[in-house]
């Protein structure tokens, strides 16, 4: 009685996992990803890289777009204690990628970077963008440039050229006040360190990058100088209202303002309103303030595109990083937006476009870290919440560069 009852047994495991219990065999392969974002307005060119990657490596592509960055990044960081986890994800450098690196939630791509730098598919100095303790995380989405894109039909109709010092962008703006049209857009939210960054960039940029390593303060007379330029520009009447809800690409367009600094990335925002570059609108590299600078500085920026480090399917996913840094991939993703590319190989077709890649990429322009990307988290948000209330109100910039400096001596009391 008892053999038949350890035989029956026998045979029921062996069914049980026949039938269902398969924690002993291999999870079964994917061959369409997830890929979740915060640039909803993207979705279209993110089809068509996951058909592009179906058809090159069978590998398919389903994005879901966040077009609120708050609530994206809370569900990304939700994702790491549930169930619902995304095969790929985009995130930013600096402190926020090294924040969730550190809680050990993001594949290593150390290899991924090695066999794309040596076949010219990344670069070495892109690397470092990606480095924590000695390893690469994720891969590059994109990669930005940053500078003004202006209305060319604009600047047509008042004389206007881009100018080649900062004296003729501001006799530019003064021109277009005196005609009526406002210079600059500018906003209270999230984008509010846009000016900040290009005018401390423009003037120090040795003491943009103290202020990111906690080794200057905010409330440093070249700080406060910084300040003190933006209120005067603001004070003059250059900027629309910072509140204003109007899509900055439709600014442009509209003329509501002549001029938007944005990252080469907004070219995209040109090409969905069927604009077309040196017809309708046109693209320059901001001067720097301080014309004593031997490099004018540019505002640089790298999105990354990552992995968790508990996927469901990790082969695949490394598998579509890998494939996203080469130049068939990248070729169609730049095009597709009209925008640039983090490799090499890829020709730019906006001729403005590609001569700012091309001049970047052979060291004639000082690059600057994205500031939203340099500066650790907890200071970003006391920073931004401090710009978004100094442009509408310029004459707080003591008391925000106060604010500041408070986070930044918490952060940096326990970080140095």
């Amino acid at each position: 009685m008892f053999r038949s009852r350890v035989a029956t047994l026998g045979v029921a495991a062996l069914v049980l996992t026949a039938c269902g219990g398969n924690s002993a065999e291999a999870p079964k392969k994917k061959t369409e990803l997830t890929l979740y974002n915060d640039k909803g307005a993207w979705t279209k060119y993110f089809d068509e890289m996951g058909a592009l990657s179906k058809q090159q490596v069978g590998l398919g592509m389903k994005p879901t777009g966040y077009t609120d960055s708050a609530q994206y990044q809370a569900f990304i960081k939700a994702s790491f204690r549930t169930n619902v986890k995304p095969d790929l994800f985009t995130w930013q450098t600096g402190g926020m990628l090294e924040e969730i690196v550190k809680q050990k939630q993001v594949a290593d791509t150390t290899a991924v970077w090695q066999e794309a730098i040596k076949a010219g598919d990344l670069s070495q100095d892109l690397a470092s963008y990606y480095t924590i303790g000695g390893k690469q995380y994720c891969v590059p989405m994109n990669v930005a440039y940053w500078g003004m894109f202006y209305n060319k039909k604009i600047f047509d109709k008042y004389g206007l050229k881009p100018p080649q010092t900062w004296d003729e962008l501001v006799q530019a703006a003064e021109t277009l006040k005196k005609n009526g049209v406002k210079a600059f857009y500018h906003t209270s939210v999230l984008f509010s360190f846009v000016w900040f960054e290009q005018l401390m960039a423009g003037s120090d940029p040795d003491l943009y990058d103290r202020l990111s390593t906690g080794k200057a303060k905010y409330t440093d007379p070249g700080v406060v100088q910084v300040m003190e330029k933006w209120k005067s520009l603001i004070d003059a009447g250059y900027f629309i209202n910072p509140g204003d809800k109007t899509d900055p690409g439709d600014v442009l367009k509209n003329g509501k303002a002549a001029m938007v600094s944005f990252g080469t990335w907004f070219n995209t925002s040109m090409t969905q309103r069927d604009l077309k570059s040196g017809t309708d609108y046109g693209f320059f590299v901001i001067p720097n303030v301080n014309p004593s600078l031997p490099k004018t500085s540019m505002i640089f920026e790298s999105g990354p595109l990552c992995s968790l480090a508990k996927a469901d399917d990790p082969d695949s996913s490394m598998k579509y990083l890998k494939w996203w840094t080469t130049a068939d991939a990248q070729k169609k993703w730049a095009s597709t937006r009209g925008d640039v590319s983090a490799n090499p190989k890829v020709e730019i077709a906006d001729e403005a476009l590609g001569a700012v890649t091309k001049d970047a990429g052979s060291g004639t322009y000082r690059l600057v870290n994205r500031y939203f990307e340099a500066t650790p988290p907890p200071v970003l948000t006391a920073a931004l919440d401090g710009f978004g209330k100094f442009v509408t109100e310029p004459g707080t910039y003591k008391e925000v560069l106060d604010s500041i400096q408070k986070a930044a001596d918490e952060y940096w009391s326990t970080h140095q």
